[in-house]
């Protein structure tokens, strides 16, 4: 496990490249403008719990390969919805050919498939691509009944 591996995201509001931690503890805000943002990184077999188990706030994964052509056109629609609800989700991409051991843990027989977590727990499952408002819809629904706690 890497516990001090980052990302960068430019932020959608004011254009500032901001390095933040794959894995943490509350919501990446802008160093700039102070808006939230957009958390999408990728995970493994390695470092999955540390980035999507531990995670304080709902997790959309994406669990997806390379050779599958719904994958690749499911993934703009991913960010959306990430850039959509930055600060309520986190965007967690692993890449099942590479990391089968959370293949196996959430028993995937088709991609991509697509969960909603909370503290670790599956709370949404579905297999299959779809356009971003309505995977958008469906994570606000997976997420609808969580109690946020102050100070995340």
């Amino acid at each position: 496990m890497n516990t001090h591996r980052t990302t960068t995201v430019t932020c959608p509001n004011c254009g500032r490249d901001n390095r933040i931690p794959v894995a943490a503890r509350g919501r990446p805000k802008c160093g700039h403008c102070k808006r939230f943002l957009p958390w999408i990184v990728d995970a493994g077999d390695d470092d999955f719990a540390e980035i999507a188990d531990n995670a304080t706030q709902p997790v959309l994964v994406d669990l997806w390969a390379t050779w599958c052509g719904p994958c690749r056109m499911v993934s703009p629609a991913l960010e959306q919805v990430a850039r959509d609800l930055a600060g309520r989700i986190k965007l967690v991409k692993v890449d099942v050919d590479k990391n089968p051991r959370v293949s196996l843990r959430f028993e995937v027989q088709a991609v991509p498939t697509l969960l909603v977590l909370d503290q670790g727990g599956t709370v949404a499952r579905q297999a299959g691509a779809a356009p971003a408002h309505v995977l958008r819809s469906w994570v606000e629904q997976a997420i609808a009944g969580r109690q946020t706690t102050a100070g995340e």
